[in-house]
């Protein structure tokens, strides 16, 4: 197996890439503080990056829209978002969420073949 040289260029770029984006804020001596609108902005990334993942596959199938009520991921998150609401601050809400979003899901899916 040889690798040809564009290749090559391409894995060392990328790998030089990815050690200086991490390794960003550790070469710097002084600690980074960031404005106060940043800092919270920030905040929101992680549930922004989880929404920009999980909401296309609640709503699309095959790369269209779901054009029927009758999807089992629908009523699964309904049950989950009804869960998670209901078991607000509980200690295991998120846990919860999955399991009865999952024992939605499964018969549906399964069962009647949504």
């Amino acid at each position: 197996m040889s690798i040809d040289s564009w290749t090559l260029a391409t894995i060392v770029g990328l790998a030089l890439v990815t050690v200086l984006t991490r390794c960003f804020f550790f070469i710097h001596s002084k600690p980074w503080t960031f404005p106060k609108w940043i800092d919270r902005g920030l905040q929101y990334a992680p549930i922004a990056a989880l929404a920009a993942v999980i909401a296309p596959e609640i709503v699309m199938t095959q790369g269209q829209l779901i054009s029927t009520w009758q999807d089992a991921r629908l009523f699964a998150v309904a049950a989950g978002a009804v869960w998670f609401i209901w078991r607000r601050g509980a200690g295991h809400a998120v846990l919860g969420t999955i399991v009865v979003g999952m024992a939605m899901y499964l018969p549906l899916h399964v069962g009647l073949g949504w």
